[in-house]
């Protein structure tokens, strides 16, 4: 992987995350590093989640969408997990 590549992740991470955030209402966990993983483990968890139910092929990826709703998911079961 390249640097280059390294930083598209970094920054589509980002930008899911805050996406993540914005659309899910009520605490959220804070800082740059924790919203970045939260993009990149949501678009991880969209992928798994869409190869299961069938939407995405093998070895296809999320889209940006589904990595939204991906971060979604996973903003919810971080907080109900965390009660």
């Amino acid at each position: 992987m390249t640097v280059g590549g390294f930083i598209g992740i970094l920054v589509i991470g980002l930008i899911v995350g805050l996406l993540a955030r914005f659309i899910t209402p009520g605490p959220n966990p804070r800082g740059i590093i924790v919203t970045i993983v939260i993009g990149i483990v949501g678009a991880f968890v969209a992928t798994i989640g869409g190869q299961v139910l069938g939407l995405y092929h093998p070895g296809e990826a999320a889209g940006f969408i589904g990595s939204v709703v991906g971060a979604v998911v996973l903003l919810v079961l971080l907080r109900l997990f965390s009660r």
